[in-house]
């Protein structure tokens, strides 16, 4: 009968570095900084930002189109006396004011 030869010490470490190292790999790809979960949390933060910009540039088109109602080129009288209530907190004498 013959004898069996087991793995030598050499191939046993050879296989645990091979081991971790994909390990570490693997974890890295998912978790680290340019990992998949990374990605995801990068491409919610662009969602919201898009979201934001959207908001943004509609509230910078209703100031535009209101600084254009009241500019000199285009003055439009309701905008100008709403705008002047507002502010100075006047009412015209045939209006009510119901709170």
């Amino acid at each position: 009968m013959g004898k069996t030869r087991r793995p030598g010490l050499g191939v046993l470490l050879y296989a645990a570095v091979v081991a971790t190292l994909g390990l570490y790999f693997t974890f890295a790809a998912v978790q680290g900084d340019y990992g998949l979960f990374r990605r995801a949390e990068v491409a919610a933060e662009a969602r919201a930002l898009q979201a934001e910009l959207a908001r943004l540039e509609a509230e910078v088109a209703r100031m535009e189109n209101l600084t254009l109602r009241l500019s000199d080129a285009y003055l439009d009288l309701d905008l100008l006396d709403e705008r002047a209530r507002v502010i100075l907190g006047m009412i015209r004498a045939d209006e009510l004011v119901i709170r």
